[in-house]
């Protein structure tokens, strides 16, 4: 199957966020092949995507993301991160059931979708049971999303570690890294949990070939990590708030990456985010969402927390709208390890590729097109997602899932949990 995409404003990100003149997009088989003058021969069968009046680029990247906390939207908004902490994971997890699981992390890749992020890594740490895992799994399956499921123990204890279960997820839920949903192990480190923990762990991820995420801020983490022989490039630190210089140093020498979550980290008083300081220190940095219990779940929000913090005060080394940018696509892959396969519009990757209606109201007129996707573009604005090659909005409608049904189980599951944790705390 040939698709075409013609007649727009094509802004790739590789090696950094540029707009290429009179360029066509040809995907095949869901794989990019060309960038460039729109091929004469049309072959039989090929479909048109006229993106006339529209911003051609590739699918934002979000790099950490609880999406199972869809369905507690809005619930913290006010909340400090220790607040945060003794609601959502304190009071309110413990009533999520497996259904909904399924029903929170469906909604919150539909979510993700319809504002034009193509992958999301899901740091899910809401592993009460083996049925919660599998319904998590199924609901990113389901949604279209290109995922990374990165698999938290059920608690931050050295007890609540469950080895036998990330195995199975490794060889029975996620075999493959080739598939749209692919595993991680999303470790509490020695941040939660002992420095013995965070070896097992380690070695556990290494042996299985995942990939590690884990939040981290403050002096300590790294070091701790660093003096384990554990640092290395396979190594995503979430936040970094507060992280020495020094650390820096120790993480970028080891080929690590970053994710910082610059709207939620303001809000709930983390610390000034530390975009400028990691990029500056050579480490690859993308941005994520992180949870919509107080944020927006779009990376056009996250984008511009991200501008805003970066070039607030005299400390912060400037960031450009490029910069930022770069960030939501390619730097964000490079941070997760999928620069190979997502990012920008090279060909020989996925055909993951949003279309921006550049007519909209806030939108238009557009002078430079990096500029208006990072400062000026929104959710509204997205009227085109294709995942793989496969297109799941058009028209600004999605029309690969029932929305319909999953915002009817997203509801009834807020419902449940809410209506649940009231009922413990009451007793």
């Amino acid at each position: 199957m040939k698709t075409i995409i013609v007649n727009g404003t094509v802004v790739d990100t590789e090696p950094r966020p540029q707009v290429v003149p009179d360029a066509a997009v040809v995907v095949e088989d869901g794989v990019i092949v060309s960038v460039g003058p729109q091929p004469d021969d049309l072959a039989k069968g090929t479909e048109i995507i006229d993106a006339r009046g529209g911003i051609v680029l590739p699918g934002f990247v979000d790099t950490h993301r609880h999406v199972w906390q869809s369905v507690l939207r809005g619930i913290a908004a006010d909340a400090t991160l220790s607040a945060y902490l003794d609601l959502v994971l304190g009071a309110l997890t413990p009533a999520f059931r497996a259904e909904d699981v399924y029903a929170a992390n469906l909604w919150g890749a539909i979510e993700a979708l319809d504002a034009g992020v193509t992958t999301v890594y899901d740091w899910s740490h809401i592993q009460l049971t083996p049925g919660h895992t599998d319904a998590a799994v199924a609901a990113l399956r389901e949604s279209g999303v290109r995922a990374v499921f990165g698999y938290a123990h059920r608690g931050t204890g050295d007890a609540d570690r469950a080895e036998d279960e990330v195995r199975r997820v490794r060889s029975a839920l996620l075999p493959s890294d080739d598939g749209l949903v692919t595993p991680a192990l999303a470790a509490w480190g020695p941040v939660y949990g002992s420095v013995e923990a965070a070896r097992a762990d380690w070695a556990l991820a290494r042996d299985l070939g995942l990939r590690i995420s884990l939040h981290a801020t403050g002096a300590g983490p790294v070091e701790r990590l660093h003096d384990a022989g554990l640092l290395g490039p396979d190594v995503l630190f979430v936040h970094c708030n507060g992280i020495p210089d020094e650390s820096l140093k120790l993480v970028a020498g080891s080929g690590g990456t970053a994710s910082v979550a610059p709207a939620v980290e303001s809000q709930m008083g983390h610390g000034h985010p530390e975009t400028g300081r990691l990029r500056s220190s050579g480490i690859a940095t993308g941005l994520g969402v992180d949870t919509v219990t107080d944020v927006p779940g779009d990376m056009f929000s996250v984008m511009r927390a991200a501008f805003a913090a970066g070039r607030a005060g005299q400390a912060a080394p400037e960031l450009t709208a490029s910069d930022v940018l770069g960030m939501a696509t390619i730097e964000g892959a490079a941070a997760i390890g999928m620069d190979h396969r997502i990012g920008s519009l090279r060909p020989g990757k996925q055909a993951d590729i949003v279309i921006l209606d550049a007519g909209a109201p806030g939108l238009a007129p557009v002078h430079d097109p990096v500029a208006a996707v990072v400062t000026a573009a929104g959710t509204a604005t997205v009227d085109t997602v294709l995942v793989g090659g496969r297109i799941v909005k058009r028209g600004g409608r999605l029309v690969s899932v029932d929305v319909d049904r999953a915002r009817d189980l997203a509801v009834r599951a807020a419902r449940h949990v809410t209506t649940q944790a009231r009922t413990t705390s009451a007793r």
